[in-house]
């Protein structure tokens, strides 16, 4: 039935007309997930407006550093030696992403160490708009077992040949995100496209290249200083329900990793009107978690008082809609 609807909407006249002319689906493997962290391969898919491929691209990067996980993308070393730094790849990407929006499987991630790359050559990502396939699958209700892009494709059927490979993930996503996108034509749902903000600064931290092409000495830091935020200004309405909108004055904390910076990940909550808390305690509005089964102080807390808790994709949606503060 999904299908059929799809198919019903291929004409022009009853494609939405509020949609994007055209996406450009993007994978990038990193030496890490951290600030400093770089890309060393990177693949995008350019789709037309109904999600049909019109051409693909693929690029090795040379980060300058330690690969980083090469039991998780392969890439040694020795392999990237000769690639091209990014710089001289900028101009190539960019023309592929100009003018279109776009699309990764936790966006937020990708498009962040683009605009970050962009940022270390003094140059803007042609970018304005973003989508994100785990929220799209959200929106659209699919039966998904978890936000693994290896389980969105096995819903549509596509074969994943070689994970943690950008090419190979750009080609599994965009198979995928073509019967989303008529789906979500099909049924009027309203995209959830965010936008874009280049970034203006980053972080380079000297980390030693390493000859075994393994992780070797390289660490991902987790340490920053610590920041004096102000008070939040709005009383606590109490916690956060489900299916509900967050709401000015929530107290909100994070445990684990996330794929966004943490410290962005607080950041947009202080600027939604939330209070960022350090601690889990009965005051405690929501739990952000990609594990909420960890056995971390704050899952297990957050188990004993009855703390809602919710993914980082899902907390990425809730925060385009915060509710404003009772007068």
């Amino acid at each position: 039935m999904l299908e059929d609807r799809a198919t019903a909407v291929s004409s022009p006249t009853q494609w939405p007309a509020a949609y994007p002319q055209g996406y450009a689906v993007v994978d990038v493997e990193t030496t890490g997930l951290a600030r400093d962290d770089r890309i060393i391969s990177a693949a995008v898919y350019r789709l037309d407006a109904r999600g049909e491929v019109q051409d693909h691209w693929y690029t090795l990067v040379n980060p300058e550093r330690d690969p980083g996980p090469v039991w998780i993308h392969g890439l040694t070393s020795e392999t990237l030696e000769g690639a091209p730094l990014f710089a001289d790849i900028a101009e190539e990407f960019a023309a592929r992403l100009d003018g279109r929006v776009l699309v990764a499987h936790n966006a937020v991630f990708d498009w962040q160490m683009i605009a970050r790359e962009y940022a270390r050559v003094r140059r803007e990502a042609p970018v304005r708009q973003r989508l994100c396939t785990i929220a799209l699958s959200k929106e659209l209700g699919l039966p998904l077992p978890n936000h693994k892009l290896e389980s969105l494709a096995a819903h549509f059927g596509v074969v994943q040949q070689r994970a943690h490979h950008a090419l190979d993930d750009a080609r599994v996503l965009a198979e995928a995100f073509r019967p989303s996108l008529h789906a979500a034509a099909a049924g009027g749902v309203r995209l959830p496209l965010l936008e874009c903000r280049p970034l203006t600064e980053w972080s380079d931290r000297p980390v030693p290249r390493q000859s075994t092409g393994g992780y070797g000495g390289y660490r991902s830091s987790s340490w920053r200083p610590s920041r004096k935020r102000p008070a939040c200004p709005y009383p606590n309405p109490g916690r956060y329900e489900d299916g509900k909108r967050l709401k000015q004055g929530m107290r909100v904390a994070f445990s684990g990793d996330t794929s966004t910076e943490r410290e962005l990940l607080e950041d947009r909550a202080v600027e939604a009107g939330l209070h960022v808390a350090t601690s889990v305690s009965r005051l405690t509005s929501l739990l952000v978690t990609n594990d909420p089964d960890s056995g971390t102080s704050k899952t297990v807390k957050a188990r004993q008082y009855g703390t809602p808790m919710v993914d980082e994709a899902a907390f990425g949606q809730l925060l385009r809609d915060v509710e404003p503060a009772d007068e």
